[in-house]
């Protein structure tokens, strides 16, 4: 494993597995995403511009941080308007803890949850729009 991503590894009988720090962020990303009330990740100018030019990365907003075992994960959000940004970032956290164990087994140490703003936009309304 020559590149520079970070990898968990895990030790097991037929020798180990590694998984990476994308494969962890990704599934934060998809479990944040599921919680009712968060519009979406915000991202940062890097990841804005990347999406412009047509490199779309569901980690966006996602920062993971590997030690040992166990996982620590930062989330940006933007909290859909009328939602109670305190439930919703309460909400987050239990998600992507939840999902984190359930697909890797791995202990997470914490789930910070930036609400970087409000989005006023439905998704029902865009994918009808």
């Amino acid at each position: 494993m020559a590149d520079s991503k970070e990898y968990i590894s895990c030790p097991d009988e037929l020798g180990a597995i590694h998984i990476s720090e994308d494969v962890l962020a990704v599934t934060a990303a998809a479990a944040v995403l599921d919680v009712e009330g968060v519009g979406s990740l915000a991202g940062n100018l890097g990841s804005n511009l990347a999406e412009m030019l047509g490199k779309k990365n569901l980690s966006r907003g996602v920062r993971v941080t590997v030690s040992e075992s166990t996982v620590a994960v930062d989330l940006s959000i933007l909290v859909r308007y009328g939602s109670s940004v305190q439930e919703v970032a309460k909400a987050a956290q239990n998600a992507v803890c939840a999902a984190i164990e359930n697909a890797t087994g791995f202990t997470v140490e914490a789930v910070n949850i930036h609400v970087a703003g409000v989005t006023f936009e439905h998704p029902r309304k865009a994918a009808q729009g």
